[in-house]
This record gives structure tokens, C-alpha cells and sequence, in this order.
């Protein structure tokens, strides 16, 4: 056998492992009141934020981004961000395919906080209020192509990280799951919070 193929071998037989992660604090104010109109504005404002300037990545997200082959984030600020925090220094792809899910506000009276109104617009657009925007179904298919992009670099052998958000990324957890990843490190849903995914 020659020592080429050999070595295409050994590459083929080696799987990396993905680390998805949810973006740090972005520099937003969540005290504000605000009505349906006033929370489509403050989003769009939040799609703009990067993190708040005193935040910081965990040691154990460095360390694995320090391992990364490849380093992902979408291409919101507050994702690209926190992929700069912990890259330090290296290059990052970004790719749209791995924004946030929407949160089309429902019709709904008074001023609340951006919390509150967050929770109210995802239980809305989970059960099929989309108001024009990406409805659940074509997310569901997003996270497939999304899952795509990083399994077929982890595939090849390169460890992926990615920087991306809290909703879109369990989005993608029963996608890697059917596809065999095991979650060895699971950190919560909080903000810089990671799982990270093997395969045999």
C-alpha cells in the first residue's frame, strides 16, 4: 500500500468534534418598556449590538476555540463578537445560515420588557405566527443546511466551533443527533453557554 493512501486513510478514519455556543451579553438595555411597535425597533437595535464591554469567554470555550480548526459565527454582531473574544486573534467564517431564528412580536397590548416580550414572540412563532418572516418550518430546514456546513468540515477531521444563538443552536440538536453526534459537554442555555458533539 502506498504511503499516500495510507495517510488518506488515516485522515478519512479521524471525525472532529463540533462545539456549538451561544454568544455572549450584548450591549442592549432589557429595563426599557416598550409596546409591539417599540420591541420590533429595540430588536433591530439588538441585531445591531455587539456584547457588553465587560464581558468575557470562559476559560474552557477559549481552550476549546484554541483546538478549533475552524471557528464559525453568523453574521450578527453580537455573534461575531463573541467569535472574535475567543479566536483570538485567528480568522472566522461567517455564514448567514447560522443567524437567529425570528421573533415576530404578536399583537398584543400594553409595554413590556424585551424579556417578556421575547418569551410571548417565540411561543407565538413555535406555534405558527411568522408575520412574513422566516416561519418555523423553513428554520427547521435551515438548521439542516446548517448542520451540513459544520459536519461536513468535522468530517475531514477539523474540529468546528461555532458562534451562533440560543434558539437556532437547539435547533440544531436533534438535527446532529439523528446523524449519530453524541453531546459530550452540555453548559446550559445561557449566554456563553456551549455543547459540544462527537461522533464515533
Amino acid at each position: 500500500m502506498a504511503p499516500e493512501e495510507t495517510l488518506d486513510r488515516r485522515s478519512a478514519a479521524k471525525i472532529g468534534s463540533i462545539v456549538i455556543a451561544r454568544h455572549g451579553q450584548p450591549h442592549a438595555d432589557r429595563r426599557v418598556r416598550i409596546d409591539q411597535r417599540g420591541y420590533r425597533d429595540w430588536w433591530r437595535g439588538y441585531d445591531l449590538a455587539g456584547l457588553h464591554p465587560d464581558e468575557k469567554p470562559p476559560e474552557r470555550l477559549v481552550e476549546l476555540a484554541r483546538k478549533s480548526d475552524i471557528i464559525f459565527a453568523s453574521t450578527l454582531q453580537r455573534a461575531i463578537h463573541t467569535a472574535q473574544l475567543v479566536a483570538e486573534g485567528r480568522q472566522i467564517v461567517t455564514d448567514p445560515v447560522f443567524v437567529e431564528a425570528p421573533l415576530p412580536p404578536p399583537a398584543l397590548w400594553g409595554k413590556h420588557r424585551p424579556g417578556t416580550w421575547g418569551v410571548w414572540a417565540r411561543v407565538a412563532w413555535w406555534l405558527g405566527w411568522h408575520d412574513g418572516m422566516e416561519s418555523k418550518a423553513e428554520a427547521k430546514i435551515r438548521a439542516e443546511a446548517a448542520v451540513a456546513t459544520l459536519t461536513a468540515q468535522a468530517l475531514r477531521g477539523q474540529n468546528v466551533l461555532l458562534c451562533a444563538h440560543g434558539w437556532f443552536n437547539r435547533m440544531m440538536r436533534p438535527v446532529l443527533k439523528r446523524q449519530g453526534w453524541r453531546e459530550v459537554e452540555d453548559h446550559g442555555d445561557r449566554y456563553w453557554s456551549f455543547r459540544r458533539y462527537v461522533r464515533d
